[in-house]
């Protein structure tokens, strides 16, 4: 017995007729009647009983063909697994708190791995750890360095927040910034900035944020707004601050270190990534 006999006589039962399973099946007449045949004498009964050009299932095939289907039902769900692990070993995922430390990472992995794809998703510090942990992720970006028996950790970059001011703000000469010098200012800022979002906020209890999706709008706005941008001095981000003056954020929440998670028993392309960048 196999998938493709189990699968005929589904057919068979579905549609009525031998002919217009093997038509559906895009195989002969005869080659169906003989694999049928086969499968009937392997189970030692009787599936179909035939009444003209017709066949019906006999009391013993109906009960089979619950069963039958169950089996495909499951091959299907193990194809799907299969293909799913499949894709999962060519693209790696990656659950990071922050936009910066992923590009870094891909620009890394681009130049030393090309075949290899990063596919991503923004988590919170304590989602990136339970998701290493569990192997729900290839790799992990983390706000600090973790220390787990089943997870390697290595430095991956630093980031520092500025502010980013229009010439003309009466703000744009000062040398550095602080969070009370910014009092009731309005901030635009990217949608997708992972944990600077609650950081910034949390710093700047008295200040509005106008939150942007696209950011082609949020730079449109910033060329024709006064409202003050956060700038990173990610290479990435750099093109962003093209005509506006950057100044010092003078607090503690505007530096962060991140670091490169990875599980130990990881695959040999995961850990030849996070040992390429352990190296830099």
């Amino acid at each position: 017995m196999n998938f493709d006999q189990l699968r005929q006589f589904d057919a068979i039962a579905r549609l009525g007729t031998v002919s217009a399973a093997a038509e559906s099946l895009n195989i002969s007449q005869p080659a169906l009647s003989r694999s049928i045949a086969r499968l009937e004498a392997e189970l030692g009964v009787s599936l179909f009983e035939r009444i003209g050009r017709r066949v019906v299932l006999s009391r013993v095939g109906n009960a089979i063909l619950e069963y039958a289907r169950a089996i495909l039902r499951e091959e299907r769900f193990m194809m799907k697994a299969i293909d799913e692990l499949t894709d999962r070993a060519a693209t790696l995922m990656v659950g990071t708190v922050a936009p910066a430390p992923l590009w870094r990472l891909t620009a890394i992995t681009v130049e030393h791995f090309p075949e290899q794809l990063l596919t991503s998703r923004m988590e919170s510090q304590s989602a990136v750890e339970r998701d290493i942990i569990n192997g729900d992720i290839d790799l992990g970006i983390s706000l600090k360095p973790v220390q787990y028996p089943s997870v390697n950790c290595c430095h991956l970059m630093d980031e520092q927040l500025s502010i980013s001011l229009s010439p003309q703000h009466r703000l744009a000469k000062r040398k550095k910034l602080s969070a009370k010098d910014l009092a009731g200012e309005t901030f635009l800022m990217a949608q997708r900035v992972g944990f600077w979002a609650d950081a910034v906020r949390q710093a700047l209890p008295q200040c509005e944020f106008i939150i942007q999706e696209d950011e082609a709008m949020l730079l449109h706005l910033a060329a024709n707004q006064n409202a003050l941008m956060f700038a990173s001095d990610a290479r990435y981000q750099q093109h962003n601050n093209s005509g506006r003056v950057l100044v010092p954020f003078d607090h503690a929440c505007a530096f962060a270190s991140f670091y490169l998670l990875a599980r130990s028993d990881a695959s040999a392309s995961i850990r030849e990534i996070f040992n390429t960048v352990s190296s830099l």
